[in-house]
């Protein structure tokens, strides 16, 4: 293969699998979006064959590189790779074939030597997992250029799940990018870009992440657990999340007990009830009780409030056997 073709195909590699994993959107969420969606594709794939026609003008090559010189991108886009074992498709594709495609770079501005992946992340574990050099494009990007790059393989990415699409757009705006940066690396409109930072900003960071990917759950249900997130939910949940049968599970199950858990009905606090007593014969006596299912106060005041509790105070082991002799014939509680 002519390097024309290889770095044709770091190009247009890219951009068949996002329109194809576009296509695949608009079966599962409906019309709107996805049109929206695949102009923005298209626009992308154009853009990207500029981009092509440009590395072979300028002479751009393809090297090879050591894959532990390779770092991650400075901002995260995925709560948990699923790592490559030598029975994936594409990890025996690279070991049959070799790596067709190449993977882009940059080189790392914070550490001499090294190199921080644009894009190409599953091909760079498949190779590493092979024991091979990683065959590369190194490109001058700036923080904008990479993220934009980052975005276009996690469109394609078929396995990308809503949450994550969530997260990448909150950490884009938390790092300061302007919002058409972040429409642009998420191949989104400016509606669907706002949906998905106020499902980030609404559920904690820590659930999201005790949940995971969830690849099965999608917008929707995500939106409503969103909607109805409020200071106490997270108190609520603390137990379930610590448990070892939420950990235990995976992660479209963990969120489908929290769903649970939310579901359950909030155990409701016995009512409170106060009323003021004095005897039936009359006396210089009054009292006030309170009664809130856990307690039972009885506050004696004015002239024989005194006397009377002393004489209460004393009797109260006799008072209580009392009690507890005639409790299950009457069924009396306090």
């Amino acid at each position: 293969m002519s390097r024309r073709d290889r770095l044709k195909g770091l190009f247009t590699d890219t951009a068949q699998e996002l329109a194809a994993a576009n296509f695949e959107e608009t079966s599962v969420r409906g019309a709107a979006g996805p049109v929206r969606t695949m102009a923005l594709t298209l626009g992308r794939m154009e853009e990207e064959s500029r981009a092509m026609e440009e590395a072979l003008s300028s002479g751009e090559h393809i090297v090879e590189l050591d894959p532990e010189l390779i770092d991650s991108s400075f901002i995260r886009d995925r709560l948990g790779d699923e790592p490559l074992d030598l029975e994936d498709e594409l990890v025996q594709s690279i070991a049959e074939n070799g790596q067709e495609v190449p993977i882009l770079v940059r080189r790392n501005p914070h550490h001499d030597g090294r190199y921080q992946i644009a894009y190409g992340h599953r091909r760079l574990q498949a190779v590493k997992l092979l024991g091979r050099k990683v065959q590369a494009v190194i490109r001058k990007l700036d923080d904008t250029d990479l993220v934009i790059a980052q975005g276009i393989e996690n469109s394609a990415r078929r396995n990308l799940s809503y949450i994550e699409r969530a997260v990448f757009a909150l950490n884009l705006e938390l790092k300061k990018f302007d919002r058409p940066v972040i429409m642009k690396a998420l191949s989104t409109d400016k509606t669907e870009l706002s949906k998905l930072i106020s499902v980030a900003k609404a559920i904690p960071a820590d659930i999201i992440q005790a949940v995971g990917a969830a690849p099965g759950i999608g917008r929707r249900r995500w939106m409503a657990l969103a909607q109805d997130w409020t200071d106490t939910t997270t108190g609520r949940l603390t137990k379930l999340i610590a448990s070892s049968t939420f950990n235990a599970v995976e992660s479209d199950r963990r969120f489908e007990l929290i769903i649970a858990e939310l579901s359950k009905k909030e155990e409701t606090k016995p009512r409170s009830t106060e009323y003021d007593w004095k005897p039936a014969s009359g006396g210089k006596i009054a009292g006030r009780i309170k009664s809130s299912g856990t307690s039972f106060t009885i506050a004696l005041k004015t002239g024989d409030a005194s006397d009377f509790g002393a004489y209460l105070s004393s009797r109260l082991d006799e008072l209580y056997e009392a009690y507890k002799a005639e409790k299950p014939k009457t069924g009396n509680t306090l």
